[in-house]
């Protein structure tokens, strides 16, 4: 049977395996005692032979993220909530859904390819530029709306950041990553999906306006500064994959090596005011620079000390503060010189992607959590020297602030006290609080209004909610029940740049 278009692009955003019918029908086939048989008798159809991914998500390691075998184990036998995915149990054994869940996460036999021509096969533009009109339907400050990425149901949420109502609701790819980029207007947002699927969405005609796969297993995606270009980075393939930002058309595929051996992309960001892209190797001691303001968009390649798994800017973009997950320190490198400049006693395994900078009258200083012990290092952008170690309540995972607000806000992402938030004085460097937005549920993620007079914390959780703070009385104003609201991402800081946001 012939998919329609329109049944077609609403399955391809579903996790799914088979329809139970199928599955009973296969079942009984001696075949399913082999583990193997028993992926291509139930798995196959929506997921590719080679798991790969079609009408469900790529079913390889490298696309399951942080899922587990006994919990992919559950999915099969009892489904998955709003979603498409049938529940096998009474259909299949325990002990075959074990065997199927483990074999999910075996290297595949062959190393799965993702081609240019895949790339090109897979794009969908769903409305031309002129099927759509230029002026919003909707009435509100264009410049102070939100993002929110609810990750429990695959969806996200367009928030009103001053009435802190919902405009609209809309489905997105299986596991988004890498955080949305808006383009400089804030017409158009962008996501990334764990499975290799780019999505361009309209927020003017609230609608998805084109689509394309450009890997199988992708980090993350960066927008020029000048909104014409889209660089995304992949762990598989292993390479870099330039897309003309208006309606995602694919221009150009760098694989990543450094003539010896290829290498997984560790993350791609753009630097603004260098128009140009800047991507980090995790198998390779090489960060490239990728100048898209030239036709030929020539590659910068720069040596580094160690393998850069994270890193972070200051906020000209003239130094890359990175570190590898397995070392204990960091190092800063001069993106003029290529040279690294300072080295940073960094235990703890740091989460510099989610690190801040601010303005002293001492300097900037910089803060970034540990993903391995309850502290965070602050340092400064001066001299590169660690001006303080702060303790907290466990391992973190995201800081921030704004530049319209005296506090930095840090979740305790790990461990028994995962409910809890700190809130830190810049001056001062203390925790003057510590807020419990709901005993026994992890509050992490904050971002703010605009002029930073509102955080919006997310409870992260598949039944939680966006809590709104008022960032100077630290009081709560409401809350908007969401499936696990993972990011919330505003437009104005985002497209500005402002300081204590992620970039």
């Amino acid at each position: 049977m012939k998919l329609s278009p329109i049944l077609l692009f609403a399955t391809l955003t579903l996790s799914a395996f088979v329809t139970p019918a199928s599955a009973a029908d296969s079942t009984s086939n001696n075949a399913a005692s082999d583990t193997e048989a028993l992926y291509q008798t139930h798995c196959a159809a929506c997921h590719h032979p080679q798991r790969l991914g079609g009408l469900g998500p790529a079913l390889l390691p490298e696309s399951l993220g942080r899922t587990r075998p006994k919990q992919a184990q559950e999915v099969i036998l009892h489904g998955r909530a709003a979603t498409q995915m049938p529940a096998f149990a009474g259909l299949i054994t325990e002990d075959e859904a074990s065997r199927l869940a483990a074999y999910l996460f075996q290297p595949s036999k062959v190393r799965p390819q993702w081609t240019d021509e895949d790339i090109r096969a897979s794009h969908i533009i769903h409305f031309s530029k002129s099927d759509l009109g230029d002026k919003p339907v909707f009435d509100a400050d264009l410049m102070n709306l939100f993002i929110v990425v609810e990750s429990g149901d695959h969806h996200a949420t367009l928030l009103d950041g001053d009435a802190f109502k919902p405009i609209h609701r809309f489905k997105t790819r299986y596991a988004l990553h890498g955080g949305p980029k808006f383009s400089p207007d804030g017409r158009y947002v962008y996501f990334a999906s764990r499975d290799g699927w780019i999505s361009q969405f309209d927020i003017y005609n609230l609608k998805t306006v084109a689509e394309i796969r450009v890997g199988l297993n992708t980090r993350n995606l960066a927008l020029s500064a000048d909104g014409k270009w889209v660089m995304v980075a992949n762990y598989l393939p292993q390479n870099l994959v330039l897309l003309d930002a208006d309606r995602l058309s694919p221009v150009k595929t760098l694989p990543v090596s450094d003539g010896e051996q290829s290498s997984r992309v560790s993350a791609v960001y753009t630097a603004p005011q260098r128009h140009s892209f800047i991507a980090a190797m995790k198998d390779i001691r090489e960060l490239w620079e990728i100048d898209y303001d030239k036709p030929d968009v020539p590659v910068r390649k720069i040596a580094t000390e160690d393998y850069l798994d994270d890193f972070f800017f200051d906020q000209d973009y003239r130094h890359l503060i990175g570190a590898s997950r397995s070392g204990e320190s960091g190092q800063v490198i001069d993106l003029e010189s290529g040279a690294t400049i300072a080295t940073l006693n960094l235990p703890g395994m740091p989460h510099l992607g989610s690190g801040i900078s601010w303005e002293t009258e001492q300097g900037p200083l910089m803060m970034t959590p540990h993903l391995k012990e309850g502290a965070l290092s602050v340092i400064s952008m001066k001299d590169w020297s660690l001006v303080k170690t702060l303790p907290t309540l466990g391992p973190g995972f995201f800081t921030r602030s704004h530049d319209g607000s005296p506090y930095i806000w840090v979740d305790v992402f790990f461990g028994p006290n995962k409910d809890k938030l700190h809130v830190i004085d810049k001056n001062t460097l203390e925790i003057i609080a510590t807020l419990t937005p709901e005993p026994g549920k992890t509050a992490a993620h904050v971002e703010f209004t605009k002029d930073g007079r509102f955080a919006l914390v997310s409870l992260w959780e598949d039944d939680g909610a966006l809590i709104v703070y008022d960032s100077l009385t630290l009081k709560e104003v409401t809350r908007l029940p969401m499936s696990k609201p993972s990011g919330k991402y505003n437009v104005y800081n985002k497209t500005h740049y402002v300081r204590g946001t992620s970039h």
